[in-house]
């Protein structure tokens, strides 16, 4: 059995910051695809950022240049740094991996980014 067990949600101020991480744990073999998506209250999840075993990276049009994916394969690991938080990026953060071939989430942590 994976887990994604993710930490660092929590409250802040616009302009503030936030680390989200998300280990992976259980019987793993290899962790390929390691990605963070967003939802917010009545709105569909979406992709913030994204990052490949190989280290390369994509991200949403609203976090480029405000926001850093990055792993740590040794320890299954991904890693969120998010700088300049606006109101708009307050939703629930949800990690998602794909392990030994199979797809897995978190049970997700709330980011609230308040005016």
């Amino acid at each position: 059995q994976v887990q994604l067990v993710e930490s660092g949600g929590g409250l802040v101020q616009a302009g503030g910051s936030l680390r989200l991480s998300c280990a992976a744990s259980g019987s793993i073999f290899i962790v390929n695809f390691m990605g963070w998506y967003r939802q917010a209250p009545g709105k569909q999840r979406e992709l913030v950022a994204g990052i490949t075993r190989g280290g390369r990276t994509n991200y949403a049009d609203s976090v480029k240049g405000r926001v850093t994916i990055s792993r740590d394969n040794a320890k299954g690991t991904v890693y969120l740094q998010m700088n300049s938080l606006k109101p708009e990026d307050t939703a629930v953060y949800f990690c998602n991996a794909l392990v030994n071939l199979n797809d897995y989430w978190g049970q997700g942590t709330q980011v609230t980014v308040s005016s």
